[in-house]
């Protein structure tokens, strides 16, 4: 490394964020550009350890030392190269990230660790700026058709990486545009939509199709699909939500967080004139402490909303970690995202009880009780506080607590594919029980991260070139990447 006492030298810094009185008028990005002096000393700050065990936070296996210490010489050409190697969307990853590379970072040991989003993001930046971002289609077509059905981060991993091999890729998107998460479950004030925009325009020049307002299984049958195509990955996502099963749960004013986000993008990227969930004036609960409850509070407060609560079943998390909770495991504490910032009553270790109304049938309360916590025989198990039951005024309620797996619409029944007890498909190293078809993603795996799926979609993208072409010269992960990949594009 160039600064051999760089972590000793430099303090962790981030970029500033613009105040949260001016970025609640608009849902543009909340950060301000960040030096290229004050860069490359975040990236000095990385140690080269031993054993970099970033390299094992990250789903993707990104080579962080080695573009960490390119971006301290500003060799951002060199940066880029190692970035792109392993991860397919940079631009998008190091905006919307949670980092678990930098949870595992061992500088995080007693300091603070080292910003390696902030450096991702910036290496992809700086490698459109320079022009290093250009189509590269495939020197070579295997005459191949594979169809991915689903393009949210997995499918478009999985379609890059196909179509790197040589075969000819269609993604299917039920909706307008493309993105599927990403377009319609992140608000644009985390992830603007020409980043997405930018990428795809790069992919399809590249050879890669796209067929949107296409819902496969509806106005295309998957028979057709099976019959026209030599492979089928199935990338659409987790997206049966987790139902609130108390009283009152079906009054009008109560929605799934997802109803909420979507009709916001879609009125962002002017597809709806107006979102038909509105919060202006409203006492807003929401209900799930995570990111995707987050969104709903800063999508809320751009809203205008009367009040915000934010419910957690949970107890408060501490602000640092515990000896049961030591590095490099993922730090369970107090997460204070930029939402929070902008204003929202977070109260924990909430049981909701039951939803009241009025005469319509639209919500205007929530029955709670606190809880209290205690460990028996191991386990965690909470009791009712006595005399804490209460009603909080709720004219609009979203319900964040997660998803329990692939959209229970027929879409795997009809592509022959068989499920387990938890809903989640049967498979084997990506493939399904229909062997011809093949998944990736949260429709796989559960309810993840983006950089899960865009991990996902390349390792299923191995699978398919392999049931293909009976190998595959696709980089798996740790597999020296760059150089297949660079062998594999046009001059």
């Amino acid at each position: 490394m160039g600064a051999k006492e760089g972590f000793i030298l430099f303090k962790r810094e981030l970029p500033e964020t613009r105040s949260p009185e001016d970025r609640i008028n608009d849902y543009k990005e909340i950060y301000k550009p960040f030096e290229g002096e004050k860069l490359n000393q975040q990236a000095a700050r990385c140690m080269d350890c031993g054993i970099p065990f970033c390299h094992q936070g990250c789903p993707l296996g990104n080579v962080i030392p080695d573009f960490n210490d390119a971006v301290y010489r500003n060799e951002w050409e060199e940066a880029f190269h190692i970035l792109r190697s392993t991860n397919n969307f940079p631009e998008f990853t190091g905006r919307i990230c949670p980092a678990p590379c930098e949870t595992s970072c061992v500088l995080g040991i007693n300091k603070d660790p080292v910003a390696i989003e902030l450096i991702e993001k910036n290496i992809a930046e700086k490698a459109y700026e320079m022009g290093l971002v250009v189509p590269k289609p495939p020197k070579f077509r295997t005459g191949k058709t594979v169809a991915v059905i689903g393009s949210g981060p997995a499918g478009l991993a999985a379609a890059d990486q196909l179509n790197l091999a040589g075969h000819e890729v269609t993604v299917f998107e039920k909706d307008h545009k493309v993105g599927g998460l990403l377009r319609y479950g992140i608000p644009d004030f985390k992830l603007e939509k020409w980043v997405i925009d930018r990428r795809v325009d790069v992919m399809e020049k590249e050879g890669v199709i796209f067929s949107t307002n296409t819902d496969v299984g509806f106005n295309i049958k998957a028979d057709n699909i099976i019959r026209n195509f030599d492979a089928v990955i199935l990338a659409t996502g987790a997206q049966q939500p987790r139902e609130l099963k108390i009283k009152g749960a079906d009054l009008k004013g109560i929605h799934f967080a997802m109803e909420f986000l979507g009709k916001q993008n879609q009125v962002i990227s002017d597809e709806l004139p107006e979102n038909p969930i509105a919060a202006e004036g409203k006492h807003v609960i929401v209900i799930g402490g995570g990111d995707t409850g987050s969104d709903c509070i800063g999508t809320s407060n751009r809203h205008g909303a009367a009040s915000i609560t934010q419910l957690e079943l949970l107890p408060k998390p501490p602000k640092q970690r515990t000896v049961l909770n030591p590095w490099p495991e993922w730090p369970m504490t107090l997460k204070t995202s930029s939402s929070h910032e902008e204003g929202a009553d977070r109260v924990f270790s909430i049981l909701t009880k039951e939803f009241i109304g009025n005469e319509k049938g639209e919500v205007t309360g929530l029955v709670l009780v606190d809880l209290e916590w205690k460990e028996e025989n191991g386990r965690m198990q909470f009791v009712e506080v006595p005399k804490t039951q209460r009603t909080l005024p709720c004219d609009l309620a979203f319900l964040a607590i997660g998803y329990t797996g692939p959209a229970q619409n027929g879409l795997l029944e009809a592509f022959g594919v068989q499920t387990m007890e938890n809903s989640l498909p049967k498979s084997k190293e990506y493939q399904s029980t229909n062997k011809k078809v093949f998944l990736a993603g949260d429709m796989r795996r559960g309810q993840s991260l983006v950089v899960w799926a865009i991990s996902e979609g390349r390792e299923a993208a191995v699978r398919v070139d392999e049931y293909l072409q009976g190998n595959s010269f696709l980089p798996r992960r740790d597999e020296g990447y760059y150089e297949v990949e660079e062998e594999m594009l046009t001059d």
